[in-house]
């Protein structure tokens, strides 16, 4: 009897032992077969950089960016017989080449449509004063009309008053001027360290020697109302890209 009693005792500690795990798979609702290991998670992937937006240009006057970047900027006073801008614009394009056109304000009231003829070919536009005169020259009121009066026919055609001004029959602003440009919008007075000296009609060749002194970072001044530089616009270009220079917009020069 006792042991018969001992191994029902062997066999009921035995049957406890094998319930206990039993027991705890079901009160916690997980199998009571071992777990596998815990599976490898992907590691998260970083965002990408979010796109920094292009830099304004430098405030007050400018005529040579020094970016290091192998761009040029082909500015454009623009004025004279709409048919051949367009011309000069469209073959511009079609070189690959943007560029910016300081339009006057006269020449977009006998020509409404010369700013979106502008815009719509990639090129930029800026504002040339009124009538063109010598604004160095005018008194504060004058000056300050002059700029004005361009930048709200820019900003009528366009919704906005455009990239830059660059001041008439001067190479550079005065101070005042650049005060009076920066309070009608304009932070960024645009000069040039390249003259091509096409509204001469020196010729095609002569054009295209002038602008060969151009390099990184140059802005060139030309004008549209000349047939001797829609002529030497294939040949302006050929000699940029053989020299490794791109020409692009003076915002893209400096930004």
């Amino acid at each position: 009897m006792q042991g018969e009693r001992a191994g029902t005792s062997r066999r009921a500690v035995l049957a406890a032992a094998w319930a206990l795990p039993v027991l705890a798979a079901c009160s916690t609702g997980t199998p009571a077969a071992p777990t596998s290991p815990p599976r490898a998670t992907a590691t998260p992937r970083p965002a990408p950089p979010t796109p920094t937006a292009q830099a304004a240009p430098p405030t007050g006057e400018v005529e040579h960016a020094s970016t290091g970047r192998p761009e040029v900027a082909l500015t454009f006073h623009g004025a004279g017989d709409l048919g051949l801008a367009r011309q000069v614009l469209t073959a511009l394009r079609t070189g690959g080449a943007a560029v910016t056109v300081l339009a006057v304000g006269t020449w977009i009231e006998q020509h409404p449509d010369a700013p979106r003829i502008v815009t719509d070919l990639g090129h930029e536009l800026g504002n040339h004063t009124y009538a063109h005169k010598d604004i160095d020259s005018l008194g504060t009121a004058a000056a300050r009309a002059e700029i004005e009066r361009c930048r709200d026919l820019i900003a009528a055609a366009t919704g906005g008053p455009g990239a830059f001004f660059r001041p008439s029959q001067t190479q550079h602003a005065t101070a005042e001027v650049r005060s009076l440009a920066a309070a009608a919008g304009y932070p960024t007075v645009l000069s040039y360290d390249v003259d091509s000296q096409d509204f001469t009609d020196p010729g095609v060749a002569a054009i295209r020697r002038n602008i060969d002194t151009a390099t990184a970072g140059s802005v060139v001044s030309m004008h549209l109302g000349h047939p001797g530089t829609l002529q030497a616009i294939p040949g302006v270009l050929a000699d940029l890209a053989s020299r490794g220079l791109t020409p692009v917009t003076a915002t893209r020069l400096f930004g």
